[in-house]
């Protein structure tokens, strides 16, 4: 069964002996299969790779095959999963096939019953991979706010993620170095949500020394410190019904996570200094610009609240890796901003386009706004020049034209001139490409035909300047 060994097989159940039965049954005909003894490890799994089928058991501690095929429904839609129980009911098989199960198979079963099934599944699967119309690549992203720029790879793959994810209630971690957009991206899911119509509450956590977050956080009752002059409710009480947003979660203490730990377990909170538990219905999304699988490691990041929080990651690339979107949010905060201040300003002139383009954006998209921001404040004409951008001079590194000697000969005098020439029009040719393909949905007849160019001679460009047209189509 030479076709089988291409797919994979992923079990998650808590009785090991389920578990090796499954997978020798499925091993012996030919399919590679990976074993999970929990719902949350089983996600670990899914998150790293990619599989043909996943088999659940319903029954399971920390998470139960209900949430792990809720999660699986966001994770990678596409995976059939078979559920299996020992306490098989009507209402838990309603419940299974309701939440998008592909089976479900009573405990015990015979090694050729979960074999069968599982072929099925596969033949179902590859059907579904060939329908173009379910390609998401091929869909339109609908429902992403306009303050979200982007048609790179990475940004389309965040899009798709907001769009899966928001319709549910499961905990998101958005992860992303800071002035990615980490808020956008929450407040994008809770406009998506059911919960929409509700309050959405954010929250730094690095905002507020430990009690007073705590405060914030869980509410006080009155007389319960110092200062506590009245009773007041806290953020989870103030979210209840909506979304409450977490920023910089990786800043809380160890006590704190300890509490925020069991407030998620039980869904009910209790006011410092109160003693009855006040049932909370909220959606949990929380960011951090550092790596808590680290933390968690190192000991400052508690493992369980780790999990609790990671049940969908988003993670949001810098700049630096969708260089193809700066001129799209150069053009976009231009057009905010010259708004915004009731000026009429047509864009940047080429040595500001230069400077632009060759800046690596440490602080990545918000220091990019901040800096249009400015230069529109202090442009008096049409055009922003390059000292109105006040970009910092990189200390740490030299600039590409430091690195040209002095030529000694007409030979070396001309080849100098040859690379100040490229150095200087590159980034703008590239810039000038790559709005008229956006400008176009990255189609290169119409693109060139916009720029008065020549087909051969718009894609000899392309060649040029390292722009793959059928990468960004693709995505």
């Amino acid at each position: 069964m030479d076709e089988t060994s291409t797919h994979r097989v992923l079990v998650i159940d808590d009785e090991a002996i389920i578990r090796e039965g499954i997978r020798q049954a499925l091993t012996q005909n030919g399919y590679q299969v990976e074993v999970a003894a929990n719902g949350r490890i089983g996600l670990e799994k899914l998150q790293k790779n990619t599989f043909s089928v996943v088999i659940s058991d319903l029954k399971m501690p920390i998470l139960n095959g209900i949430e792990v095929l809720k999660t699986i429904q966001v994770l990678q839609p596409d995976v059939p999963v078979i559920i299996i129980t020992g306490f098989a009911t009507i209402d838990s098989a309603v419940d299974a096939m309701k939440n998008g199960a592909f089976e479900y198979l009573t405990k015990p079963f015979l090694p050729d019953s979960i074999v069968g099934k599982v072929e099925s599944a596969i033949r179902q699967h590859i059907q579904d991979l060939g329908d173009p119309g379910d390609d998401p690549d091929n869909a339109v992203i609908e429902g992403i706010p306009d303050f979200f720029v982007g048609r790179s790879a990475p940004m389309q793959k965040v899009f798709r993620r907001i769009t899966k994810v928001a319709p549910t209630n499961s905990t998101v971690l958005i992860t992303g170095e800071s002035g990615t957009g980490k808020e956008l991206v929450a407040r994008a899911i809770h406009g998506n949500s059911t919960r929409s119509q509700e309050a959405f509450v954010a929250i730094d956590c690095n905002s507020l020394p430990e009690n007073l977050l705590e405060s914030e956080l869980f509410g006080h009752v009155k007389g319960s410190f110092t200062g506590a002059t009245h009773s007041k409710p806290g953020l989870f009480s103030v979210a209840s019904g909506g979304t409450l947003f977490l920023d910089e979660i990786a800043n809380l203490s160890m006590t704190t996570q300890a509490k925020l730990l069991r407030v998620l377990q039980q869904r009910e909170v209790t006011a410092i200094g109160g003693t009855k538990a006040i049932p909370i219905d909220i959606r949990l999304v929380a960011a951090t610009n550092r790596a808590l699988d680290v933390m968690v490691k190192e000991g400052s990041f508690r493992e369980d609240l780790y999990f609790r929080l990671n049940i969908i990651p988003i993670e949001l690339p810098p700049l630096r890796e969708r260089n193809g979107d700066i001129p799209l949010l150069i053009n976009f905060f231009l057009h905010k901003f010259s708004q915004e201040i009731g000026k009429e300003i047509r864009g940047l002139s080429a040595d500001a386009q230069i400077a632009m383009h060759q800046y690596p954006f440490r602080g990545n998209v918000r220091e990019l706004e901040n800096i249009i921001e400015r230069a529109v404040v202090l442009t008096q004409g049409e055009v922003i020049q390059l000292d109105a951008l006040e970009l910092p001079r990189n200390k740490d590194s030299t600039s590409d034209t430091e690195e040209i000697v002095t030529p000694l000969n007409s030979e070396e005098l001309k080849e100098a001139k040859r690379k100040v020439r490229e150095l200087a029009v590159g980034p703008v040719e590239k810039a000038f490409v790559l709005a008229a393909l956006e400008r176009n949905q990255w189609n290169i007849t119409r693109a060139a035909e916009e720029t008065g160019m020549l087909r051969p001679n718009f894609q000899a460009l392309l060649k040029k300047l390292g722009i793959s047209v059928r990468d960004h189509a693709a995505h």
